[in-house]
């Protein structure tokens, strides 16, 4: 049986190319007790490679689960937490990898599925995936080379996770002591589809010059980050609106 001192933690690796780093980072992430691995469109796996470079975490790599897109990686999520080496002309909520591992640590349970994503290996993750998240997570390296392999991000994140479970304190905004659950991802994408439908409708949001409303938007509820509750009182309140343009 597999050592896993995180099970409503996953980590996902966004169209991965090469297939070592995957067997790298699942090394990686058993060394600190995480086993959940989630693949989005990887380019080869399964792979002998990959298991050649997991050594002794093999297992992390047969329970791996393969999807299509970001969007599906993180459906069932309440924390999404994104790696990001740009700076992004939005600025986003950002967490050192320390903040990261005790927001993890702090949200993780029955009621939150927690999801940290990791991008390609040669341009990371894209502005629409990052927008996705709640949180941003930024690896600060040497000014003279500042691209890190792919595991070792991972191997980085890890550490932060699995010494915040040990050492760490706890945050003082935890999800568990909410009255509601986070609201998942996926009924914030279907949130967020909805609010730009009904922008468009009342002629708030010209689709054809977003400027940056819709980014501003994802970032005020990312920040807010409402729980199920919320989010259905939010999609009623659009849902009247509609009827009331229909008449």
């Amino acid at each position: 049986m597999t050592d896993n001192l995180f099970p409503h933690v996953r980590i996902v690796l966004v169209e991965t190319s090469h297939p070592g780093n995957i067997g790298a980072a699942a090394r990686a992430m058993k060394n600190m007790g995480l086993t959940r691995l989630t693949l989005v469109k990887p380019k080869e796996f399964p792979s002998d490679q990959a298991r050649f470079r997991a050594v002794s975490a093999a297992d992390v790599l047969d329970t791996a689960v393969v999807v299509p897109d970001v969007a599906t990686a993180v459906a069932d999520c309440g924390l999404v937490i994104g790696t990001s080496a740009r700076n992004r002309r939005i600025p986003w909520p950002l967490l050192t990898p320390r903040e990261c591992g005790n927001r993890v640590v702090g949200e993780m349970g029955e009621s939150c599925e927690v999801a940290v994503m990791f991008g390609r290996e040669d341009r990371g993750l894209t502005n629409d995936e990052l927008a996705q998240c709640h949180y941003h997570v930024n690896i600060p390296t040497g000014e003279a080379y500042s691209s890190l392999n792919l595991a070792m991000a991972v191997q980085v994140v890890s550490y932060e996770i699995l010494q915040s479970l040990q050492h760490g304190e706890r945050i003082s905004v935890d999800g568990r002591d909410w009255d509601m659950p986070r609201a998942p991802a996926e009924d914030l994408e279907h949130f967020h589809a909805h609010l730009e439908s009904v922008l468009i409708d009342v002629g708030f949001h010209a689709p054809d010059n977003p400027r940056q409303l819709l980014p501003r938007l994802r970032r005020l509820f990312a920040r807010v980050r409402p729980d199920q509750m919320e989010i259905n009182m939010l999609r009623g309140f659009l849902t009247a609106i509609e009827r009331r343009l229909a008449r």
